[in-house]
């Protein structure tokens, strides 16, 4: 029987009380663990081009205009409430040479624009590694002490260091000393100027630093996503991992979005995937947001559909969407 005479699927929105997804009969929190803040002039000129062909005309003509909306504060609330998400972690990266930087002063300040629902996860800068490895170590534990900062954002593939390099290891060190848990980008990424050999891509090379660090929560973004070739690429591996290793947690975000996934064909192997393994307690859901106007909406909408295409329960669907996220954050799961 298809899952959708099974399944009744909703997104409700626009004033609190109206948020959330309802699924199986059951109105259920979301909690958007990836979104990115940021200003348009601190983007690479290579990489806002490619950007602004993700806005359809005629907004595409004023890329800076309607970036600068989407990615503020209130753009991303906006984006927010037209999903149905509670509560979004905005994420800090350094990456001057790829996707940019969106720093840890501002990602602290845009969460204060509204700390009822964001959370924030701060970086690093590893460019001059060798040089101020230590100070940038000081600079992550100060902005990881500011109220609503709980984790720590890396993508080796935009910020160019190698996944098992151990002179970076002192940053999963302070991820357990100060249990905040480690987001990594996993995969190849379309974006201009990424590393996309193996050891900046591959989950597979993470697995040193897994090993040597139990004490440290690692979140193995987009699933190694191939999003070069558009196919699942490395989700064996990220699934395996998380078999193998208590302390790895999974996150769908992109891989399922319209112009990597057009079918949404795998989007749902990999959510199917990873409940036939055992595996729903260790899913955090996030967007990889907000992209463009609509995409956070779409996006959850099409992850949801896709839950229930692999017949997830309505408490599966809940930890994905919001439960597993408190208990590894050590957050409150949102209210409806």
């Amino acid at each position: 029987m298809r899952w959708s005479s099974l399944v009744v699927v909703a997104l409700v929105s626009c004033a609190d009380e109206e948020l959330g997804v309802v699924y199986a009969g059951e109105r259920l929190p979301v909690i958007d663990m990836h979104l990115h803040p940021g200003d348009w002039d601190s983007i690479p000129p290579e990489t806002q081009e490619f950007l602004s062909s993700r806005f359809p005309f005629p907004i595409d003509l004023r890329p800076d205009k309607a970036a600068g909306g989407v990615l503020s504060p209130a753009g991303i609330l906006d984006e927010m409430d037209r999903a149905g998400v509670s509560v979004g972690t905005l994420l800090a990266i350094y990456a001057p040479r790829t996707v940019g930087i969106a720093a840890n002063e501002d990602v602290i300040a845009d969460v204060a624009h509204d700390p009822r629902r964001f959370y924030g996860l701060a970086s690093l800068r590893v460019d001059r590694w060798n040089e101020d490895g230590a100070e940038q170590l000081q600079a992550l534990r100060a902005a990881l002490t500011a109220p609503g900062m709980v984790g720590i954002k890396l993508a080796h593939a935009h910020q160019q260091f190698r996944m098992d390099d151990p002179r970076f290891f002192g940053i999963y060190a302070l991820a357990a000393e100060l249990k905040k848990p480690v987001y990594l980008h996993t995969g190849t990424s379309p974006f201009p100027g990424t590393a996309q050999e193996p050891a900046y891509t591959d989950p597979a090379y993470l697995e040193p630093a897994i090993a040597a660090h139990p004490g440290a929560i690692f979140i193995l973004g987009h699933l190694g996503y191939d999003f070069e070739n558009r196919r699942p690429g490395a989700l064996a591996t990220c699934i395996d991992l998380a078999k193998r290793f208590d302390n790895v947690y999974l996150e769908p975000s992109a891989l399922g979005s319209k112009g990597s996934d057009p079918t949404g064909e795998n989007l749902r192997q990999a959510m199917a995937s990873m409940r036939a393994a055992g595996l729903t307690d260790r899913i955090i859901y996030g967007s990889d947001g907000p992209q463009s106007p609509g995409f956070v909406a779409e996006y959850l909408e099409r992850t949801v559909a896709a839950m229930a295409a692999a017949d997830y329960s309505a408490a599966e669907a809940r930890a994905v969407l919001a439960g597993n996220f408190a208990r590894v954050f050590a957050v409150p799961e949102p209210e409806l």
